[in-house]
Protein backbone atom coordinates (compact mmCIF):
# COMPACT_ATOMS: atom_id res chain seq x y z
CA UNK A 1 0.00 0.00 0.00
CA UNK A 2 1.46 3.28 -0.99
CA UNK A 3 2.00 6.06 1.47
CA UNK A 4 -0.32 9.55 0.42
CA UNK A 5 1.65 11.24 3.56
CA UNK A 6 5.18 10.47 3.82
CA UNK A 7 7.75 12.98 6.40
CA UNK A 8 11.22 11.94 7.60
CA UNK A 9 12.54 13.99 10.39
CA UNK A 10 10.48 16.91 9.37
CA UNK A 11 11.58 19.56 11.74
CA UNK A 12 10.63 23.08 12.08
CA UNK A 13 11.83 26.11 14.91
CA UNK A 14 10.39 29.48 15.29
CA UNK A 15 13.47 31.06 15.89
CA UNK A 16 14.82 29.52 18.77
CA UNK A 17 11.19 27.49 20.41
CA UNK A 18 10.23 24.24 19.32
CA UNK A 19 7.84 23.61 16.91
CA UNK A 20 8.25 19.76 15.48
CA UNK A 21 11.58 17.77 15.79
CA UNK A 22 12.29 14.47 13.86
CA UNK A 23 9.03 13.87 13.09
CA UNK A 24 8.62 10.53 11.10
CA UNK A 25 4.79 9.82 9.47
CA UNK A 26 3.50 7.78 6.59
CA UNK A 27 -0.13 7.62 6.56
CA UNK A 28 -1.50 4.77 3.84
CA UNK A 29 -3.66 5.81 0.65
CA UNK A 30 -7.18 4.74 1.81
CA UNK A 31 -6.57 4.88 5.74
CA UNK A 32 -7.97 7.52 8.52
CA UNK A 33 -4.88 8.30 10.03
CA UNK A 34 -5.26 9.82 14.27
CA UNK A 35 -2.74 12.46 15.10
CA UNK A 36 -2.82 12.93 18.64
CA UNK A 37 -1.92 15.06 21.38
CA UNK A 38 -2.74 17.87 23.74
CA UNK A 39 -2.65 21.15 22.71
CA UNK A 40 0.55 22.71 21.98
CA UNK A 41 2.21 19.25 21.19
CA UNK A 42 2.65 20.48 17.22
CA UNK A 43 0.19 19.03 15.41
CA UNK A 44 -1.04 22.21 13.63
CA UNK A 45 2.83 23.07 13.04
CA UNK A 46 2.80 19.86 11.28
CA UNK A 47 0.29 20.15 9.16
CA UNK A 48 0.57 23.35 8.14
CA UNK A 49 4.50 22.16 7.33
CA UNK A 50 2.79 19.56 5.14
CA UNK A 51 0.67 22.14 3.61
CA UNK A 52 3.43 24.29 2.84
CA UNK A 53 1.85 27.28 4.91
CA UNK A 54 5.10 27.31 6.64
CA UNK A 55 8.72 26.10 5.57
CA UNK A 56 9.69 23.33 7.62
CA UNK A 57 13.91 23.61 9.33
CA UNK A 58 14.81 20.62 7.95
CA UNK A 59 14.05 17.23 7.08
CA UNK A 60 11.69 16.11 4.62
CA UNK A 61 7.80 16.10 3.69
CA UNK A 62 5.87 14.68 0.53
CA UNK A 63 2.29 14.05 -0.45
CA UNK A 64 1.28 11.70 -3.38
CA UNK A 65 5.20 11.53 -3.65
CA UNK A 66 5.72 15.47 -4.55
CA UNK A 67 7.73 17.64 -2.35
CA UNK A 68 5.27 19.76 -0.47
CA UNK A 69 7.23 22.97 -0.66
CA UNK A 70 8.65 22.80 -4.33
CA UNK A 71 5.03 21.16 -6.04
CA UNK A 72 2.76 22.68 -3.23
CA UNK A 73 0.37 23.97 -5.45
CA UNK A 74 -0.30 20.49 -7.41
CA UNK A 75 -0.47 18.78 -4.06
CA UNK A 76 -3.90 21.26 -3.07
CA UNK A 77 -5.43 20.41 -6.26
CA UNK A 78 -5.87 17.52 -4.23
CA UNK A 79 -6.39 17.92 -0.88
CA UNK A 80 -9.09 19.46 1.95
CA UNK A 81 -7.92 21.19 4.72
CA UNK A 82 -10.09 22.03 7.80
CA UNK A 83 -8.14 24.42 9.95
CA UNK A 84 -8.28 24.46 13.65
CA UNK A 85 -10.08 28.25 13.58
CA UNK A 86 -11.84 29.46 10.83
CA UNK A 87 -11.77 33.05 9.37
CA UNK A 88 -13.96 34.33 6.73
CA UNK A 89 -14.82 37.59 5.23
CA UNK A 90 -17.75 38.57 7.39
CA UNK A 91 -20.07 40.31 5.12
CA UNK A 92 -19.92 37.16 2.32
CA UNK A 93 -22.93 34.80 2.46
CA UNK A 94 -21.53 30.94 2.89
CA UNK A 95 -22.99 30.41 -1.01
CA UNK A 96 -20.81 33.31 -2.10
CA UNK A 97 -17.82 32.15 0.29
CA UNK A 98 -17.97 28.59 -0.92
CA UNK A 99 -18.43 29.37 -4.59
CA UNK A 100 -15.44 31.81 -4.53
CA UNK A 101 -13.54 28.86 -2.84
CA UNK A 102 -14.70 26.29 -5.84
CA UNK A 103 -13.29 28.25 -8.44
CA UNK A 104 -9.54 27.57 -7.80
CA UNK A 105 -10.65 23.96 -8.78
CA UNK A 106 -11.50 22.64 -12.38
CA UNK A 107 -14.75 21.56 -11.64
CA UNK A 108 -17.91 22.07 -11.13
CA UNK A 109 -18.59 21.79 -7.42
CA UNK A 110 -22.12 22.91 -7.14
CA UNK A 111 -23.61 20.14 -6.78
CA UNK A 112 -21.31 18.77 -3.81
CA UNK A 113 -21.57 22.19 -1.95
CA UNK A 114 -25.72 21.28 -1.88
CA UNK A 115 -25.15 18.09 -0.41
CA UNK A 116 -22.87 18.61 1.64
CA UNK A 117 -25.01 21.69 3.54
CA UNK A 118 -28.02 19.36 3.51
CA UNK A 119 -25.98 17.19 5.37
CA UNK A 120 -24.67 19.51 7.58
CA UNK A 121 -27.87 21.60 8.28
CA UNK A 122 -26.08 24.65 6.47
CA UNK A 123 -27.86 27.47 5.55
CA UNK A 124 -26.49 28.81 2.32
CA UNK A 125 -27.95 32.14 2.22
CA UNK A 126 -26.79 33.60 5.62
CA UNK A 127 -24.25 35.95 5.97
CA UNK A 128 -20.74 34.56 8.01
CA UNK A 129 -21.10 37.26 10.38
CA UNK A 130 -24.61 36.35 11.29
CA UNK A 131 -23.52 32.33 12.11
CA UNK A 132 -22.80 30.64 15.13
CA UNK A 133 -19.18 28.82 15.77
CA UNK A 134 -20.55 25.82 15.43
CA UNK A 135 -22.17 26.89 11.79
CA UNK A 136 -18.64 28.69 11.00
CA UNK A 137 -17.35 25.17 11.02
CA UNK A 138 -20.01 23.91 8.78
CA UNK A 139 -18.60 25.87 6.21
CA UNK A 140 -15.20 25.10 6.93
CA UNK A 141 -15.88 21.50 6.46
CA UNK A 142 -18.01 21.83 3.51
CA UNK A 143 -14.68 24.10 2.09
CA UNK A 144 -12.76 21.42 2.67
CA UNK A 145 -14.74 18.88 1.12
CA UNK A 146 -16.04 20.77 -2.10
CA UNK A 147 -14.09 19.30 -4.68
CA UNK A 148 -13.86 15.66 -3.45
CA UNK A 149 -10.31 15.42 -2.41
CA UNK A 150 -8.18 12.05 -2.24
CA UNK A 151 -6.78 13.53 0.67
CA UNK A 152 -8.24 15.32 3.99
CA UNK A 153 -6.83 17.00 6.93
CA UNK A 154 -8.83 18.22 9.18
CA UNK A 155 -7.22 19.63 12.42
CA UNK A 156 -9.47 19.70 15.53
CA UNK A 157 -12.37 19.51 13.36
CA UNK A 158 -15.20 19.07 16.17
CA UNK A 159 -14.91 21.77 18.04
CA UNK A 160 -17.69 24.35 18.07
CA UNK A 161 -19.78 21.07 16.59
CA UNK A 162 -22.86 20.03 19.15
CA UNK A 163 -22.51 16.15 20.00
CA UNK A 164 -25.80 15.31 17.27
CA UNK A 165 -23.52 17.49 14.81
CA UNK A 166 -20.44 15.57 15.62
CA UNK A 167 -22.16 12.56 14.90
CA UNK A 168 -23.18 13.34 11.60
CA UNK A 169 -19.56 14.72 10.47
CA UNK A 170 -18.22 11.46 11.78
CA UNK A 171 -20.55 9.79 8.98
CA UNK A 172 -19.55 12.42 6.61
CA UNK A 173 -16.17 11.71 6.91
CA UNK A 174 -16.60 7.52 6.87
CA UNK A 175 -18.17 7.87 3.39
CA UNK A 176 -15.60 10.09 2.21
CA UNK A 177 -13.55 7.14 3.41
CA UNK A 178 -15.24 4.68 1.53
CA UNK A 179 -15.05 6.29 -1.63
CA UNK A 180 -11.62 6.19 -1.65
CA UNK A 181 -10.22 9.63 0.48
CA UNK A 182 -7.34 9.07 3.03
CA UNK A 183 -8.08 10.78 6.17
CA UNK A 184 -5.60 13.06 8.77
CA UNK A 185 -7.34 13.38 11.86
CA UNK A 186 -6.08 15.98 14.11
CA UNK A 187 -7.44 15.79 17.88
CA UNK A 188 -6.26 16.01 21.63
CA UNK A 189 -9.37 14.15 22.28
CA UNK A 190 -8.97 10.61 22.54
CA UNK A 191 -12.07 9.28 21.99
CA UNK A 192 -12.59 11.02 19.22
CA UNK A 193 -9.55 9.11 17.71
CA UNK A 194 -10.80 5.38 18.61
CA UNK A 195 -14.24 6.42 17.27
CA UNK A 196 -12.90 6.69 13.66
CA UNK A 197 -9.20 5.98 12.87
CA UNK A 198 -7.17 2.91 11.70
CA UNK A 199 -3.87 4.10 13.21
CA UNK A 200 -2.84 6.55 15.37
CA UNK A 201 0.66 9.06 16.21
CA UNK A 202 0.79 9.80 19.27
CA UNK A 203 2.69 14.00 19.61
CA UNK A 204 4.13 15.36 22.68
CA UNK A 205 6.48 18.48 22.91
CA UNK A 206 7.26 18.35 19.07
CA UNK A 207 8.01 14.57 18.81
CA UNK A 208 6.24 11.11 17.77
CA UNK A 209 6.37 9.21 20.94
CA UNK A 210 4.51 6.26 19.22
CA UNK A 211 2.83 4.71 16.02
CA UNK A 212 0.43 2.23 16.55
CA UNK A 213 -3.30 0.64 15.80
CA UNK A 214 -6.57 1.72 17.15
CA UNK A 215 -7.26 -1.55 18.36
CA UNK A 216 -3.65 -1.89 20.38
CA UNK A 217 -3.90 1.37 22.00
CA UNK A 218 -7.72 -0.20 23.08
CA UNK A 219 -5.57 -3.17 24.68
CA UNK A 220 -3.74 -1.01 26.39
CA UNK A 221 -6.31 1.71 27.52
CA UNK A 222 -5.97 3.20 31.09
CA UNK A 223 -9.10 4.10 33.28
CA UNK A 224 -9.41 7.19 35.82
CA UNK A 225 -11.07 5.81 38.62
CA UNK A 226 -12.53 7.33 41.93
CA UNK A 227 -14.74 6.14 44.48
CA UNK A 228 -16.53 7.13 48.11
CA UNK A 229 -17.41 4.51 50.96
CA UNK A 230 -19.36 5.21 53.65
CA UNK A 231 -18.46 6.78 56.92
CA UNK A 232 -18.04 3.43 58.79
CA UNK A 233 -15.39 1.79 55.80
CA UNK A 234 -11.56 2.41 55.94
CA UNK A 235 -9.66 2.39 52.58
CA UNK A 236 -6.17 3.44 54.18
CA UNK A 237 -4.64 0.19 52.75
CA UNK A 238 -6.83 -0.16 49.28
CA UNK A 239 -4.34 -1.78 46.49
CA UNK A 240 -5.23 -3.51 43.33
CA UNK A 241 -2.87 -5.01 40.75
CA UNK A 242 -2.73 -2.27 37.80
CA UNK A 243 -3.40 0.83 39.70
CA UNK A 244 -0.90 3.85 39.72
CA UNK A 245 -0.82 6.96 41.69
CA UNK A 246 -3.38 5.78 44.26
CA UNK A 247 -4.59 9.24 46.35
CA UNK A 248 -6.40 8.58 49.54
CA UNK A 249 -8.46 11.98 50.82
CA UNK A 250 -10.29 10.20 54.07
CA UNK A 251 -13.08 8.00 52.36
CA UNK A 252 -12.33 8.86 48.82
CA UNK A 253 -9.58 7.30 46.56
CA UNK A 254 -8.52 7.90 42.67
CA UNK A 255 -6.19 6.47 41.13
CA UNK A 256 -5.30 5.65 36.91
CA UNK A 257 -5.80 2.31 36.47
CA UNK A 258 -4.79 -0.12 33.76
CA UNK A 259 -5.56 -4.18 33.38
CA UNK A 260 -8.49 -6.57 33.80
CA UNK A 261 -11.83 -4.58 34.41
CA UNK A 262 -13.41 -7.47 36.41
CA UNK A 263 -10.70 -7.48 38.71
CA UNK A 264 -10.78 -3.86 39.10
CA UNK A 265 -14.45 -3.95 40.28
CA UNK A 266 -14.26 -6.82 42.31
CA UNK A 267 -11.42 -5.14 44.60
CA UNK A 268 -14.29 -2.33 44.64
CA UNK A 269 -16.65 -4.09 45.75
CA UNK A 270 -14.90 -5.16 48.67
CA UNK A 271 -15.95 -2.31 50.40
CA UNK A 272 -19.32 -0.72 51.11
CA UNK A 273 -19.00 1.74 47.94
CA UNK A 274 -21.23 5.12 48.19
CA UNK A 275 -20.63 6.28 44.77
CA UNK A 276 -18.08 5.32 42.07
CA UNK A 277 -16.79 7.05 38.91
CA UNK A 278 -14.73 5.38 35.99
CA UNK A 279 -13.49 7.83 33.35
CA UNK A 280 -11.46 8.12 30.08
CA UNK A 281 -8.39 9.89 31.86
CA UNK A 282 -7.13 13.43 29.81
CA UNK A 283 -4.35 12.64 27.36
CA UNK A 284 -1.85 14.09 29.94
CA UNK A 285 -2.39 11.71 32.09
CA UNK A 286 -2.59 8.68 29.57
CA UNK A 287 1.25 10.08 28.50
CA UNK A 288 2.50 10.09 32.01
CA UNK A 289 1.50 7.26 33.16
CA UNK A 290 1.42 4.88 29.95
CA UNK A 291 5.61 6.29 29.04
CA UNK A 292 6.09 5.41 32.98
CA UNK A 293 5.50 1.61 32.81
CA UNK A 294 7.95 1.07 29.49
CA UNK A 295 6.68 3.05 26.45
CA UNK A 296 9.32 4.59 24.48
CA UNK A 297 10.58 7.87 26.11
CA UNK A 298 11.60 10.90 24.50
Amino acid sequence: MSAVIETKKLTKFYGKSRGIVDVDLSVNEGEIFGFIGPNGAGKSTAIRTLLGLIFKTSGEARIFGMDCERENERILQNVGYLPSEVFYYDRMKAIELLNYSASFYNKDCSKRIKELSAALELDLNKRVEDMSLGNKKKVGIVQGLLHSPRLIILDEPTSGLDPLMQKTFFELIRRENARGATVLFSSHILSEVQRICDRVAIIKDGRILETKRISELQENTYKKVSFTVKPEANVNDFSVPGGSKIEISGRSVSFIYKGDCNLLLSKIGKHPILNVDITEPSLEEIFMHYYEDGGRRE
